[in-house]
């Protein structure tokens, strides 16, 4: 019996590979719950160990993977076959007495393939007592962020044997370094001319980690600020860290060489995604562009061009932070701690309210601006108006701040928020619950008047009230201010002020 595991959206299972070779009918023939991809694992297998010198007689061979009511796919369950074949054969033995788990998929010619999900499998197999994992070598420095437990590296099926039998260790081998681009380094805040207002507000967002909707004309700067929003953000930290990495394991989506996500991670999707790319699903649950984005961003552009239904499937994750999706055999969750980076136009033409520009009609606008719902909105702790650039300050020569001046004051506000909520389980404003909002926002005479009087006159939300307290407290933060201040909450209100200028004027 051989051991290997299986992921079950971000969770693994052991697998028990089991394997039966006797007298009869040379057949061969796998059970087990399996996907199409696992039961053509036998023409691959087979084939695989007649490349080496391992010898298998033409003979009835059973191999079945266990527990029967755990869905085995993916091809990774080659290598663990390939094994259980050859010592239920006697083609070859196994002489180490540590405790084992395979994983890795088999080319015709006995080459081991690199496979998906390796970080969260070697991680269960160390926290379940096994002592080595043998994985394809281009996983291996994957494998190796787990550690307390020893990742072997193969790359042909002959150097398992080696291993097996003499315990022989594959060579060390070095990664071919891959010239990949870092889009990142081509983008900084300093390339945003004027728009001083669109700025601020992004700082905000980045300190606190607040949903924020770009809103203006064509042109304006709204995609090119959201594309260099992530070059605010601090690097991610140890634990979201290794939460990220797991999810891009699970999709195959990690560098060979340098597995580690540190950088916070940015997922821009087209309008035309659906419920099941964007949160994940499928019949073997998987995990969409929101949990891609997790410790990060998520960009919408175009915000009204979206399916509503598609929107406002974002509502629940948005509040709690994780994706929870239900199936027959049971619930799956995954996390989704993001900062969602929205933009659009204000109407079909993208000038209105400015009338002498705007041609569309009412109905026209008012069709436009329904297909994101208030319930939506109300999601979004900044909106910001973004007004169409001048030519002076298109051509003027002044430097503006660069992405890293402005990262240095929200790193810095960050480490403010850290030290509050080190006893509180949260690291950001955003993250506050009821009872933080309760404590660490606390408002004076003048601050509950100026809330008070904003309250009726926006005709606020619960929710959004609770969101400009948090927005508020972020903007103290980046002022280095124990308390809220009147001028810090008046800047948090006026990032509601989009509600009454471009939906509110359709309300009424």
């Amino acid at each position: 019996m051989v051991k290997s595991a299986v992921m079950d959206g971000l969770t693994v299972r052991e697998v028990c590979v089991e394997a039966d070779t006797g007298s009869g009918l040379p057949i061969f023939h796998m059970v087990g719950y399996l996907s199409s991809e696992v039961k053509e694992a036998g023409e691959r297998v087979r084939t695989a160990i007649r490349h080496t010198r391992a010898r298998l007689q033409p003979q009835r061979m059973v191999v079945n993977l266990s527990p029967a009511d755990i869905r085995k796919t993916g091809a990774s369950f080659d290598l663990p076959i390939a094994v259980a074949l050859a010592l239920s054969a006697a083609c070859i033995a196994c002489r180490c007495e540590k405790k084992l788990l395979f994983i890795g998929e088999l080319s015709l010619d006995a080459k081991v393939r690199k496979v998906k999900g390796i970080l969260p499998i070697v991680s269960f197999a160390r926290e379940h007592g096994f002592e080595i994992c043998i994985v394809p070598w281009e996983n291996e420095a994957e494998g190796k962020l787990a550690e307390g437990i020893e990742v072997i590296g193969v790359s042909t099926l002959s150097e398992v044997w080696d291993f097996l039998e003499d315990g022989i260790r594959p060579p060390r081998r070095v990664y071919a370094r891959k010239e990949t681009p870092v889009p990142e380094e081509d983008l900084d805040f300093s390339e945003i001319k004027g728009q001083s207002g669109l700025r601020r507000a992004s700082e905000v967002a980045a300190a606190g980690c607040h949903n924020i909707l770009y809103i203006g004309p064509p042109g304006s700067g709204k995609t090119m600020a959201a594309q260099r929003l992530r070059t605010l953000l601090p690097d991610m930290d140890e634990k979201t860290s290794m939460e990220t990495t797991t999810i891009y394991s699970t999709a195959g989506l990690l560098d060979e060489v340098s597995p580690l996500l540190k950088r916070p991670p940015y997922r821009e999707v087209h309008h035309t995604v659906t419920k099941a790319a964007l949160l994940g699903g499928g019949r073997d649950p998987s995990a969409g562009e929101l949990s891609l984005a997790h410790g990060g961003i998520l960009f919408l552009d175009e915000l009204s061009e979206y399916q509503r239904s598609v929107l406002d499937a974002l509502r629940e994750p948005l509040e709690t932070r994780q994706v929870r999706i239900t199936r027959k055999k049971g619930t799956y969750l995954f996390p989704a701690d993001v900062l969602v980076a929205a933009a659009m136009n204000p109407c079909p033409c993208g000038y209105y309210p400015d009338l002498e520009r705007c041609r569309c009609t009412p109905g026209e606008i008012h069709r436009y601006l329904s297909k994101v719902s208030q319930p939506f909105l109300d999601r979004m702790d900044i909106c910001v108006e973004t007004p169409c650039v001048s030519y002076q300050e298109l051509v003027n020569r002044k430097k503006e701040e660069t992405s890293e001046q402005i990262r240095a004051r929200v790193v810095q506000a960050r480490e403010i928020q850290k030290k509050r909520y080190r006893n509180c389980g949260i690291l950001k404003n955003s993250q506050m619950r009821r009872q933080e909002i309760e404590t660490y926002c606390c408002l004076e005479g003048k601050e509950k008047q100026m809330m008070e009087h904003a309250f009726d006159r926006l005709g606020l939300t619960a929710r959004t009230y609770y969101k400009i307290l948090k927005v508020a407290r972020t903007i103290a933060d980046l002022d280095d201010s124990v308390r809220i201040k009147t001028c810090h909450l008046a800047e948090a209100v006026s990032y509601r002020m989009v509600d009454q200028t471009i939906w509110g004027n359709q309300k009424r």
